[in-house]
């Protein structure tokens, strides 16, 4: 669909104010130093940049902690941190340039434009190995920072390790993305205005997304017209897969955008984020197919939003995640309960394995029957990035950046999954018309928030009232 004359000018002066956001360098010479200080007297760090796909057709992704640590985006590069004598070093080390090989890739910034962008002394990265064995010669150990621990996939990096190992006899490998991960979970000034401007992307996205949806019209249509907007207003790529799910798609946490048409009286969820210097927003809307919400959409969409705003109310400095859950768990099951989707505020059922998402008292709550996600998560370099709640003092503080995302799925077959047990049996049968009234429909309200001294700020300032999602789809 194009744009709109109007749309297309306010979307290239934004794409012009994101081309000249970035991270200074200086910042990421004081990220290093801050990893240094937390790395003991003669430590090695090595950081592992990201391996070029073997087709060279494919999309090259940055490794995230390697990105925060240098702001080099080619691939096949490593870094290495020495702390000695109570001085800190760092050297890059990256491809030289390679004529033969840039008539496919294009233009690589090699040894000396590599050391211009990032400030640091460079080596060639043949000459990685060597260096870094003569710096851990008869060291105790090492720390590591990488795509660690993948499991039987077995990554580049695990085998990386596993080299060190072979060839070190002795030597601890130690895994340190906890310790870079720590330092992410504090967001910049430089880093949250990456991401407001990545946000307000993704809102506008979100915005003519739900002027594109209506009957007759495919999953696939509203994400082309997204993710045009994302490009149009100067994002690089949508930040995570998107996600457009329609009438019983709408219960899945994660459906990707495909063919199915969306019909008249359904619900579709629309859950997407625009990366800006690889910085991603994270916004959901659930919007009427037809433009205006059902009687049994709107009660269960205000369920949602009556949770999101409880969980709004307990983000304040200083809160801890728990306060937040908690706030939104309750307001949930009031509404849950009111609509006789469960028993009451405190029943319980036998869930099927491993899909009690919700504990209280008395066992696995009916929250879990519907709601089987948490309530938010950090943002930053990775939709789903580290934020200071996950480190010690657990905390909301200056710097966070994270997500608020309360949802409820009456996925058609959650009562027929069930255990067949005494237990499970009694409660079907009470909440059976209920459900079969709200069944195949699927609400998730997300929004961004900033912590900062002042306070925690809501970004993603779009439609997300029931009046003001319907007027939108109006315009």
């Amino acid at each position: 669909m194009p744009l709109r004359p109007l749309l297309t000018a306010a979307l290239l002066a934004r794409a012009a104010l994101c081309a000249a956001a970035q991270v200074p360098l200086q910042e990421y010479a004081a990220r290093r130093t801050a990893l240094a200080a937390r790395l003991p007297e003669g430590a090695v760090l090595v950081a592992l940049g990201a391996r070029a796909p073997r087709q060279d057709y494919l999309t090259f992704f940055q490794a995230p902690e390697f990105w925060y640590l240098t702001g080099f985006l080619e691939p096949d590069a490593d870094l290495m941190i020495v702390k000695r004598g109570g001085r800190m070093t760092a050297t890059l080390f990256v491809p030289p340039r390679d004529p033969a090989m840039e008539a496919w890739t294009g233009p690589r910034a090699g040894l000396d434009s590599a050391a211009a962008r990032t400030g640091m002394p460079t080596q060639r990265v043949g000459e990685f190995r060597a260096a870094l064995d003569s710096a851990i010669e008869g060291a105790r150990s090492v720390y590591v920072v990488g795509d660690l621990d993948a499991g039987a996939a077995r990554s580049a990096d695990d085998q990386f390790v596993e080299s060190l190992d072979r060839e070190h006899l002795g030597l601890l490998v130690v895994n340190a993305d906890a310790l870079v991960d720590s330092l992410r979970s504090r967001k910049s000034a430089a880093e949250l205005a990456l991401l407001r401007r990545a946000i307000d992307i993704t809102v506008r996205a979100e915005s003519v997304a739900m002027r594109t949806v209506a009957p007759g019209v495919p999953e696939y249509r509203v994400q082309a017209v997204i993710e045009e907007t994302f490009r149009w207003a100067g994002a690089e790529r949508p930040g995570f897969a998107t996600i457009v799910g329609s009438g019983p798609n709408a219960t899945s946490l994660h459906h990707p955008a495909g063919d199915r048409v969306m019909g008249a009286g359904e619900l579709v969820v629309m859950d997407i984020g625009a990366s800006v210097g690889g910085y991603s927003g994270d916004v959901t809307r659930t919007v009427p197919v037809s433009g205006t919400f059902s009687a049994e959409q709107r009660e269960l969409y205000q369920v949602v939003r009556d949770a999101q705003s409880a969980a709004e109310r307990a983000a304040v400095l200083n809160a801890n995640d728990d306060a937040m859950e908690n706030a939104a768990n309750d307001a949930l099951t009031a509404g849950l309960a009111r609509l006789g989707l469960i028993e009451g505020v405190d029943a319980v059922y036998d869930p099927p394995k491993g899909m009690c998402r919700r504990r209280i008292a008395k066992g696995c709550s009916q929250l879990s029957l519907y709601y089987n996600h948490g309530l938010g998560h950090g943002i930053g370099l990775e939709v789903h990035d580290p934020d200071p709640w996950e480190f010690a003092p657990h905390r909301i503080v200056p710097g966070s950046a994270f997500t608020i995302e309360p949802g409820l799925y009456v996925r058609a077959n959650a009562l027929d999954v069930l255990p067949d047990t005494p237990r499970n049996r009694a409660m079907t049968a009470k909440i059976r018309a209920a459900f079969d009234r709200y069944k195949d429909l699927g609400v998730r309200i997300e929004d961004d928030y900033f912590a900062t001294e002042s306070g925690v700020a809501w970004i993603s300032r779009g439609p997300r009232e029931l009046s003001e999602v319907e007027a939108a789809m109006r315009r």
